[in-house]
């Protein structure tokens, strides 16, 4: 049975099938991650034929997945050669997809560690540059955003808390003034959507926290910097110290 997108005939009977694009993204989620966990080591050879027969899709799809690895540069592709396993140092560490996929595979502390690191060089610089440039509109946001946290972290409603979280660093990335800054957003939000959705977060996030959340909207909104840098590095050092804690090589 081979999946085309439009309709799978199985059994002398046509039905209705996955679209194109879903057929894409289901081949895409099961061989991303294979490879960045390294069960496709780097170097190994596959074929576009391969990634057919093993998926049950078009050679049309399969050519679609492979060419979005490409752009995340975890694959090179060749005539006559083949799709080839690119090394990891070449990889888009920063896109999105390739951070989410890390952090579902067997490198999930490391791929931790090294955002956390990111996210102290970065956030705590972006939050005392948000001192000097945030809007009124912006320094409204970070504030509904951590009442948001302050509700939802009561009730324990942890998926609520994960979309005023992501909407807070956001919207202080870009109140930074710094296009660089503001383009890592999505990357600190697949950070905190992982910590969630891989039980590295309490049942009900610490008050410690949101405390220090509301201290930078604070900071951010009278315009001081020091403060809000402080805050944020706080912010930062209490995350990464809370998912050691909760990773099962930091459990007793």
């Amino acid at each position: 049975m081979v999946e085309t997108g439009a309709h799978v005939r199985q059994n002398g009977r046509v039905r209705a099938s996955e679209t194109a694009s879903g057929l894409h993204e289901r081949v895409l989620s099961r061989l991303g991650p294979a490879l960045v966990s390294g069960e496709l080591a780097e170097g190994a050879v596959i074929t576009i034929d391969q990634i057919a027969q093993q998926h049950g899709v078009s050679r049309t799809v399969a050519r679609d997945v492979v060419k979005v690895l490409e752009s995340l540069q975890v694959v090179t592709t060749r005539r006559r050669v083949g799709v080839t396993v690119s090394p990891r140092s070449d990889w888009n560490a920063f896109d999105p997809r390739l951070v989410r996929w890390r952090l579902a595979g067997p490198d999930r502390a490391g791929q931790l560690r090294t955002l956390s690191e990111l996210r102290r060089g970065v956030e705590p610089v972006a939050a005392a540059l948000a001192a000097a440039h945030a809007t009124p509109e912006q320094c409204g946001e970070l504030t509904a955003a951590v009442i948001g946290m302050s509700v939802t972290g009561r009730q324990g409603d942890l998926e609520a808390y994960l979309q005023h979280d992501m909407r807070f660093h956001c919207v202080l990335l870009t109140a930074s003034g710094n296009d660089m800054f503001a383009a890592l957003s999505s990357v600190v939000s697949e950070v905190l959507a992982g910590r969630t959705h891989h039980d590295l977060m309490p049942a009900h996030p610490e008050p410690t926290a949101i405390r220090l959340h509301g201290d930078v909207a604070e900071a951010v909104a009278s315009g001081d910097a020091a403060r809000a840098e402080r805050a944020m590095r706080a912010i930062a050092v209490e995350a990464q110290q809370a998912m050691e804690a909760a990773s099962p090589a930091g459990r007793p």
